[in-house]
């Protein structure tokens, strides 16, 4: 086995290696093939089509009511109206019917005064060809329709077959091997969720890459799922560039500079590798050579530097291959909601959530893990911070790439503050009855929250904040750190805060106080969050350091990530919301019961979106379901507590 580790010896810039690419695989281009035009949606066409016939072929009524001669109502007025006689010197046309012989206009049915079976009247003549579709007045027999190169969508497919033309010539969908790689991975057939072992790793990043390459307009086969092995991956890319049948090879996995990452060997043994790692995150390890003429690319395996990886070189090649342009997302200017920080040297693609406020593009950034999927499924947008700057500050327009439609993100409530699962729950049922409004909450913490209504970069701020002099949540932050804004605190839910430990309690964990020991690692809550700052309360309370927490100083954004933690053996214990531990069947230990509440400032407390929002709020079917998931009351749920003047 082949245990040399890959070393990056040339990195290259985005454009550098898309220059690279292009210069050794500019000529290739598919065959063409002829179809049937109706199913040619989305194909591009290798040859101009000539239209064989003229739309219409005949002249048509465009109207219901009488064709004549135009010539026949010259003259007529409502003081000298004209009678004409259908069948005789006026015919009875519907839409779309052929002109009676001699008729060159069509009186509409409303303008006429019917005054018995065999007489009609009007009151105002006609022009010729006044409410007629003349022939070829759409196409005309022997105009070329479209350019080479066009592609086909539903109004083109209605123009050709109106032109006569029901067969057409379009370039073949190129065709990708797809070759899933690493021993650690399962296929999702062969996975029963309840029987994972530590290690086990579902394969989706094929199935992603498939979807692409439709996106893209191409084919795709799927390589049953190879270990890490080089002289199978070889056998493998041999097979596919070999086959005549494949225009690209995506190998999956293997790109990077570890002992196991055998693409690379696998292209420089059987062709040339143009390019190995570009400074780009994620998807740095990405690479690509040439194998018998056919481009192979070396794919990362985390899912979003994938995704990036193909969407930056694959994505673009195939649609070279048919005569497209390379896709171009709509851009616009956002601000972010606070400062972002990025690396020299590196261009990132940053995910981010986007919402209007005020008429002005807020983004929030979402976790950098290029194995988080997810930051691409919940992101709205994509900035792509440059390689020379070193971060975004507050406040200041950039550009980023639109993943939603604009409608959509002007529509999203920006709920930016402490997470809590309700506020997911809420989402979905808000869409039971309103398609059109959606949420999107980022978890900077309560304080956070307070901030980015202060800075105005949300419609509203979710809180939990425990003022320990009187018991009260939320008022007394507002008033010190809002004075000069007008807000509405309304109670979202009552909740359940305690320390999740592992199922069972294998350590005997029954207070905070226990966790001063020194043999249990905690995990905490980022500064600013309200369970932060009701952790270090009882702290107070306790006489306790947080020097003498182990673990005090390594944190969590959310609610379920500090449960996971303790589920995974990161933690023994982590302080947090009981629907957490109930979701993740972990053992709790109750500390307080809190106020979870919805900061809305004045000014949008009557907008749409957010009447929405409280109208849901206050249905039971919302109440319900939040009691399913436990550790919740809604005895105040959409209760205004708190009002400033």
């Amino acid at each position: 086995m082949n245990s040399k580790r890959n070393v990056y010896l040339d990195m290259k810039s985005i454009q550098e290696a898309k220059t690279c690419l292009f210069e050794h695989f500019n000529t290739y281009a598919v065959a063409s093939e002829t179809i049937d035009v109706v199913t040619a949606k989305d194909r591009v066409l290798a040859k101009p089509p000539t239209a064989v016939i003229s739309s219409p072929n005949f002249h048509a009524a465009a109207m219901d009511g009488i064709a004549v001669d135009a010539q026949i109502t010259f003259g007529a007025s409502q003081e000298a109206p004209k009678t004409l006689v259908p069948e005789k010197n006026a015919f009875w046309v519907n839409t779309g019917n052929p002109m009676p012989e001699g008729t060159n206009a069509v009186i509409m049915i409303e303008h006429l005064n019917i005054l018995d079976q065999k007489r009609v009247e009007i009151e105002a003549p006609v022009f010729p060809w006044q409410h007629v579709r003349k022939m070829g007045e759409d196409i005309v027999a022997t105009k070329l329709l479209f350019p080479r190169g066009h592609r086909v969508n539903s109004y083109t497919l209605g123009a050709l077959l109106s032109g006569g033309i029901f067969r057409v010539s379009v370039y073949k969908q190129p065709r990708v091997m797809i070759i899933p790689t690493g021993s650690e991975l399962k296929q999702w057939q062969d996975i029963r969720p309840d029987r994972m072992k530590p290690g086990d790793v579902v394969e989706s990043n094929s199935i992603v890459l498939g979807g692409l390459c439709r996106d893209h307009g191409a084919l795709f086969d799927i390589h049953p799922m190879l270990m890490d092995d080089l002289s199978s991956i070889k056998a493998a890319v041999t097979d596919a560039t070999t086959s005549g049948h494949y225009d690209m090879v995506c190998i999956i996995g293997g790109s990077s500079a570890g002992s196991k990452d055998f693409a690379k060997p696998v292209i420089s043994s059987l062709g040339k590798v143009y390019v190995h790692g570009v400074t780009m995150m994620p998807g740095k390890p990405v690479l690509f050579g040439n194998v018998n003429q056919v481009p192979v690319f070396g794919i990362p395996g985390y899912p979003v530097a994938a995704i990036v990886a193909f969407e930056q070189f694959a994505g673009p090649l195939l649609q070279h291959m048919q005569h497209l342009p390379e896709n171009v997302p709509q851009t616009v200017l956002v601000t972010p909601a606070r400062k972002i920080a990025s690396k020299l040297g590196q261009e990132e693609f940053l995910r981010v959530k986007v919402g209007s406020v005020d008429g002005q593009l807020i983004a929030s950034q979402l976790p950098r893990g290029s194995g988080s999927i997810t930051t691409l499924t919940e992101a709205d947008a994509v900035i792509r911070i440059p390689r020379h700057i070193e971060g975004i500050s507050e406040k200041e327009q950039v550009p980023a790439h639109l993943l939603r439609p604009l409608s959509a993100i002007e529509n999203t409530l920006v709920i930016i503050g402490s997470h809590d699962n309700t506020l997911d729950l809420l989402g979905d049922q808000i869409r039971q009855k309103n398609f059109d409004v959606g949420i999107s909450s980022s978890h900077v913490g309560s304080m956070g929250g307070l901030m980015a209504i202060k800075k105005g970069g949300c419609h509203m701020a979710g809180a939990h904040l425990l003022d320990p002099l009187d018991g009260s949540y939320n008022i007394s932050y507002v008033k010190k750190y809002l004075p000069d804004h007008r807000v509405r605190i309304v109670n979202l839910v009552m909740r359940e805060q305690g320390l999740m430990v592992p199922r069972g309690n294998p350590n005997n964990i029954q207070s905070i106080g226990d966790l001063r020991s020194g043999n249990f690692v905690f995990i905490n809550r980022q500064p600013g969050s309200g369970t932060r700052i009701l952790f270090d309360y009882k702290l107070k309370q306790l006489g306790i350091s947080p020097n003498d927490i182990l673990g005090y100083e390594t944190d969590e954004y959310t609610h379920m990530s500090v449960a996971v933690a303790v589920l995974s053996g990161r933690a023994h214990a982590g302080l947090g919301i009981k629907a957490a531990s109930n979701a993740l069947g972990l053992d709790f230990i109750p500390i307080i019961t809190e106020s979870y509440d919805l900061i809305i400032p004045e000014r949008f407390f009557e907008t749409q979106k957010v009447t929405v929002l409280l109208e849901t709020i206050g249905t039971d079917d919302f109440k319900d379901r939040v009691m399913a998931l436990g550790g919740y009351g809604v005895e105040k749920t959409g209760q205004i507590l708190y009002q400033s003047n």
